[in-house]
């Protein structure tokens, strides 16, 4: 429907996905059931704590078109498990006691996460002027859940 509408309008390709309003969501990996879907999402994060040296890491995404590009990685520890290199472009940098990698070219079509068993993972949506509330997916979507989180365009921004 929205996509005729689209069309009707004389809207094709780079047009249609600059109006239409970006939604995040997230589907069980294996049946497709969907656990939720967030309107309006141009920034989102996930945080969850490293299973082999126990602190936290959130990594921070940036919703480009129907793809998710990697704006920023926080860490608080250093060792296994980590980003031990930089890749062309990156910068690590440091933040209070956080450790901050940016510089992230390549996008992706979906992120995949297995929640946490130990530890949540917890969703936060960034919207320009409000704040932004800890969303637990271990609640949403069960422990041990193989996830997919995608990025989809419906109706239109400001129509």
């Amino acid at each position: 429907m929205v996509l005729a509408a689209a069309l009707m309008l004389g809207l094709t390709g780079t047009a249609w996905l600059k109006l239409a309003v970006p939604r995040l969501s997230i589907r069980d990996a294996e049946s497709g059931s969907i656990y939720g879907t967030w309107p309006r999402v141009e920034q989102f994060s996930i945080e969850f704590v490293h299973s082999v040296h126990q602190s936290r890491v959130r990594e921070c995404f940036q919703v480009e078109g129907n793809r998710i590009r990697p704006i920023a990685a926080r860490f608080f520890a250093f060792g296994a498990g980590m980003q031990a290199e930089l890749a062309e472009g990156q910068q690590m940098s440091r933040d209070g006691d956080a450790l901050v990698i940016t510089g992230f070219i390549q996008s992706f079509r979906e992120l995949n996460y297995i929640v946490g068993t130990v530890s949540d993972h917890i969703l936060y949506i960034h919207r320009e002027k409000e704040k932004s509330e800890p969303i637990s997916l271990r609640d949403r979507c069960g422990k041990n859940a193989h996830i997919v989180i995608r990025i989809s365009r419906t109706g239109f921004a400001g129509l």
